[in-house]
C-alpha cells in the first residue's frame, strides 16, 4: 500500500511538472495560432501559481512536499530513498547527468520569468467581464427618437 502511495506521489509530481511545461508550450502555440482558450484567466492564474510555488520553495529552501511524502511512503514500504529532488531524479534519468543545485534554481527562476513575460505579452482575459451590448444601428443610436 505504501509503495502505491509513493508511486502516486510520483504520478502527481509528473502531472504538476507537465502542467507547467506543457501548459507553457500550449500557451505559446495557442497564442501563435489564435486559440482563445489560452487566454482563460483561471488557466493562466493556476499556471502562474504552480510555477510560483516551486520558485518560492526553492528561494526559501523548502523541500517540495511531494518529494517529502514520496520518501516517507517509500520508507514505510521498506523501499530505498535517494534524498534527491524529484526534478533531479527526473533529469538524471532523462540525460544521465547530475547538475549542481544552483542549476535547478536557475531553471525554476527562468521558467517563472518566462511565464510572467508570457502573461505580459499574451495577457489572459479578465474574469467576470460582461460583454458590451450589441447595437443594431450603425452608430449605436438605439433608443433615440
Amino acid at each position: 500500500m505504501y509503495g502505491f502511495l509513493a508511486d502516486l506521489m510520483v504520478a502527481v509530481h509528473v502531472g504538476y511538472v507537465g502542467y507547467v511545461v506543457v501548459g507553457q508550450l500550449l500557451i505559446w502555440l495557442g497564442w501563435a495560432v489564435g486559440w482563445k482558450w489560452v487566454r482563460n484567466f483561471w488557466f493562466r492564474a493556476t499556471h502562474l501559481l504552480a510555477i510560483g510555488i516551486v520558485a518560492y520553495e526553492e528561494l526559501m529552501g523548502i523541500r517540495c512536499p511531494l518529494s517529502v511524502w514520496e520518501e516517507h511512503f517509500r520508507q514505510l514500504a521498506g523501499q530505498p530513498t535517494t534524498g534527491e529532488t524529484f526534478l533531479g531524479r527526473l533529469l538524471h534519468s532523462l540525460i544521465f547527468y547530475d547538475f549542481q543545485p544552483w542549476v535547478f534554481t536557475a531553471i525554476y527562476m527562468t521558467t517563472l520569468s518566462v511565464v510572467v513575460l508570457t502573461l505580459i505579452l499574451c495577457p489572459p482575459r479578465r474574469p467576470f467581464r460582461r460583454p458590451r451590448p450589441v447595437s443594431d444601428s450603425p452608430q449605436g443610436a438605439v433608443g433615440r427618437v
